[in-house]
């Protein structure tokens, strides 16, 4: 019997409460998927999913009893939120699919875990353990895949797809994480011939998968691969071929430059660098505001210049964004992002108003002596207010 290395949080006393209140130690419940799964793998783990006998009214009772926050989050579904001194943890009554469409399924509950295991997608994700024991329970081979690093559909690949068609994308997505590089040729055939499936599902949906994979570590293989495999032209077919080699740069970049990974940023370096075109890429997925105009600003000009000057027009984001995309030699990369690092854009010293008392009517020429004097006071590296009165005096007309 395989049991689970420590880990601080199977010693979590809120985990220890709901695992009391829901009888944890009579095998009724048992946390489920990425918490089973990364730990096993020596990966940090930050949230905790339970599957349990209960159904959901009786943990609704139980938790209740037991002083512990429950929300039924989504309990037509059979999940219920607890909330345990501060943290939360997703508790899921096991089910088995009735019905499903490919968006959407009609779930009815069971007590048996072999009939939970079938539904979920692929064999590491269906790993479950009893927290106190340590215990893991595998019913579909998971253990065996992920010390292979094989990401491999439970059952009927093709079943599994036609229940959920977003799992094309996840099984890139968990390719990119766990795999080991090569892909099963069968699998990447049958989710290559049915990358038009894709079409079905929300846009939402699918920006949220390509983003959660774009976190990982080195995405830019698998995304080379989703390209070859033609399941980019179903998402975004403006994403050309040398995009995984933008994406490639940008990655190393995050690391040399001791940068977090930036899944916004990796998603731009795969649009186009016309702006108009990214725009409707962006607009297609349904991206926030907040992103499309930070893509609007990344894709919406050249390099030049110095690049605070550059960083006080278009914004420290903006400016690192454009660096970091460029095609620029790493060395220079690496000081334009040093030079930004902590800069705050100064403001500039004086106003039209300072123009206006020194004798010019108000109008055009106000602005137009203005932006002379900003850009001569950037390029002189923003001096004091009394350097910045001195510009605008060698830019009145003489007498």
């Amino acid at each position: 019997m395989m049991h689970l290395p420590d880990a601080p949080w199977r010693h979590e006393p809120s985990l220890l409460r709901l695992l009391d209140a829901l009888a944890g130690s009579q095998e009724m419940v048992r946390a489920v998927g990425g918490a089973v799964r990364d730990t096993l793998s020596g990966l940090p783990v930050s949230d905790v999913d339970l599957a349990t006998r209960w159904l959901p009214q009786q943990v609704v009772e139980r938790l209740e009893a037991a002083g512990i926050k429950a929300v039924p989050t989504g309990i037509a579904h059979g999940t219920i939120t607890a909330v345990a001194d501060g943290k939360v943890y997703e508790v899921t009554t096991l089910r088995r699919d009735v019905s499903t469409d490919g968006r959407h399924a009609t779930v009815a509950f069971t007590d048996d875990w072999a009939e939970d295991a079938a539904r979920r997608d692929f064999t590491i994700n269906a790993l479950y353990a009893n927290p106190l024991t340590g215990e893991v329970y595998d019913p579909t081979g998971g253990l065996a895949d992920l010390a292979a690093h094989r990401v491999r559909f439970i059952g009927d690949a093709g079943l599994r797809i036609d229940e959920d068609h977003l799992r094309i994308l996840r099984w890139f997505r968990f390719l990119a994480r766990f795999g080991d590089g090569i892909p099963d040729a069968d699998t990447l055939a049958l989710v290559s011939g049915r990358a038009r499936q894709l079409r079905s599902l929300s846009r939402e949906r699918i920006a949220d998968e390509l983003m959660r994979m774009l976190a990982l570590s080195e995405p830019a293989a698998t995304v080379r691969l989703m390209i070859d495999a033609g399941i980019m032209a179903e998402v975004a077919p403006e994403v050309a071929a040398d995009a995984p080699d933008c994406l490639a740069r940008l990655v190393a970049r995050e690391a040399a430059q001791g940068l977090p990974a930036d899944p916004a940023l990796r998603l731009i370096a795969l649009l186009p660098a016309d702006p108009a075109v990214a725009d409707l890429v962006a607009a297609r997925l349904k991206l926030s505001n907040r992103l499309r105009k930070r893509i609007a600003v990344a894709r919406g000009g050249r390099l030049n210049g110095d690049v605070r000057v550059l960083a006080y027009r278009i914004g420290v984001e903006g400016a690192r964004d454009r660096w970091l995309l460029s095609r620029s030699d790493e060395a220079t990369v690496a000081g334009a992002v040093t030079a930004l690092d902590g800069w705050v854009p100064p403001k500039l010293p004086i106003s039209g108003g300072d123009i206006v008392a020194l004798g010019v009517k108000a109008g055009p020429d106000v602005a137009r002596i203005l932006r002379m004097v900003e850009d001569q006071w950037l390029v002189e590296g923003c001096p004091e207010r009394n350097r910045a009165l001195e510009m605008i005096a060698d830019r009145l007309p003489r007498v």
